[in-house]
């Protein structure tokens, strides 16, 4: 197997808060990892480090081989598929879903002069389908709902072939129907050996799809658990994680937790 991310001892600091400490952490290429953690925990700056788009303050992190501080990370980041609020944010509502797909090919978020040909609209229409958004390739992305939006952002993330997929709590804000729909999707995903290695942020571990391997779990910036998914994700550790006693409990591959 080969790293496609590496983190030794990172920590990032604003003034006088440690975001991250001592952070160490390896991702393979057939991973696909759940990060959990309270809020604060430093979950989203741990995703700005992998997807290239923030230095650590002391540590050595690599992705995808470069190390961050000694690399052109604009070459980098379009190598990292990453879905996230902050980018939804940025897509103009009046773009229609296959070109909000289509132009993550240059990473952009708009339309605008860039050049496509056949093999990016096939590609666009192919991740559309796959992801249950065919029939809404001529929408304006402004029309979808909040369950739809979330399938184009992971199709977008998947447009460039990246050899590494970030999604940052994908399934937030969806009702019942939209979070099953997504993270089935998500476990077809997550089997398919074609795959670029996967790295999941989420609250709650009702989100975690079929499929993932292992886990991560964050409290005040340090790594609480880190380790295959079955053997990681236990009571013990969650209740060290949330500061409170929590029960788990499994069933046929998906996770539930609630106060003890």
């Amino acid at each position: 197997m080969t790293e496609v991310l590496g983190f030794e001892g990172v920590r990032v600091r604003r003034g006088d808060n440690e975001i991250l400490r001592d952070v160490s952490w390896t991702v393979s290429d057939r991973d696909r990892w759940v990060v959990l953690g309270p809020n604060g925990a430093g979950k989203t700056t741990l995703m700005s480090i992998a997807a290239a788009r923030l230095f650590p303050t002391a540590g050595r992190a690599t992705v995808l081989g470069e190390q961050l501080g000694e690399t052109d990370t604009r070459e980098l980041r379009v190598r990292v598929g990453l879905s996230s609020a902050a980018l939804a944010d940025r897509i103009p509502p009046h773009e229609t879903v296959r070109n909000v797909v289509m132009t993550a090919a240059h990473g952009v978020t708009g339309r605008w002069h860039e050049d496509y040909d056949g093999l990016d609209e096939d590609r666009a229409d192919a991740l559309l389908w796959a992801f249950g958004m065919a029939d809404f390739a001529q929408r304006e992305f402004g029309t979808l709902s909040e369950g739809e939006r979330k399938r184009v952002q992971v199709a977008r993330a998947l447009m460039p072939d990246p050899e590494l997929l970030l999604l940052d709590e994908p399934a937030a804000g969806l009702d019942l129907g939209g979070r099953e729909e997504l993270l089935g999707a998500l476990s077809e995903l997550a089997g398919d050996h074609r795959s670029p290695a996967i790295v999941m942020v989420t609250h709650h571990v009702e989100e975690i799809p079929v499929g993932f391997t292992h886990v991560m779990l964050l409290r005040d910036g340090q790594i609480v658990a880190a380790g295959p998914l079955a053997e990681t994700l236990t009571a013990e550790a969650l209740s060290r994680t949330y500061g409170m006693p929590v029960e788990l409990t499994s069933s046929s591959g998906r996770y539930a937790a609630r106060r003890a």
